[in-house]
This record gives structure tokens, sequence and C-alpha cells, in this order.
């Protein structure tokens, strides 16, 4: 069952000015360090960083609280699988939202999927509860 929607585009320009402007202050209070790693190892480095953006943005919204309920940006973290899938994993008060959420006998499970053309990135999150079943004895 989906508990959670939550969509984002984001103006990639508006991200190379927040960089450009903050810097390392803006991009340690947003992203994690292991998506601080991708973003500088990829050559559209400010894409990388704006599609990361979009996917914490949705990703706030499905869990129905955004940003200004207690959920910081970095406790929620964009990861790519070895097939380049991105994948959302959550801390602390991102982590406590998506538990309450969650039903009794069910797992969590947080879909995304990213996109970007210049000057737009976007991201989309559907959070779906999956029943937790038994194993065979």
């Amino acid at each position: 069952m989906i508990i959670g929607i939550g969509s984002d585009l984001a103006n990639i320009e508006r991200i190379q000015g927040t960089i450009d402007r903050f810097g390392e202050r803006f991009l340690k209070r947003v992203f994690t360090n292991i998506e601080r790693a991708t973003a500088d190892h990829r050559l559209l480095t400010t894409e990388t960083y704006a599609k990361r953006w979009a996917a914490k943005e949705a990703c706030s919204k499905a869990l129905g609280t955004g940003l200004r309920m207690g959920i910081a940006w970095n406790e929620m973290e964009v990861r790519n699988m070895r097939t380049g899938q991105p994948t959302m994993h959550v801390y602390g008060s991102a982590a406590a939202r998506l538990a309450a959420l969650t039903p009794a006998g069910h797992e969590p499970h947080i879909h995304v999927t990213l996109t970007d053309d210049h000057p737009w990135a976007q991201a989309f999150v559907i959070i779906e509860a999956l029943p937790i079943t038994p194993a065979p004895a």
C-alpha cells in the first residue's frame, strides 16, 4: 500500500547560485558526505546536487512533514545502486517519521526517480508499505 507520495522541481541555476553564494556552508547543511562525493565525481556536478535537492524535498513531502516539521536535510540521503538506480535512505527524525507512518506488520520501501533537463531537475518519491512475510520454517 502507498503511504506517501511527493514530488519536487528544482531550478539547476538557482542551486548553482546558492552554491556560489554560500559554498561549503550550504553543501554541508544539505548534502551528506556520500552525496557530495557522488556529485564531485560527476561531470554535471550542479545537476547532481539539484536532483538530490529535489529528492529530499519530495521525500519530506511523502513523509507528510515537509522540511519545516523537524526533519533535517541531511537526514535524507540519495545513493545509487551499481546499476545507477537512485535509492533513498533516511535517518534520525526522518526515519522516526517513516516508522510512525508504517502500519504494523509492514516494512517501508522508498521508491525514488530523478531526472534533469537544464534548467530543471525533478524528483518523485513514493513510500510503500509492504507486508512482512514470515520466513519459511
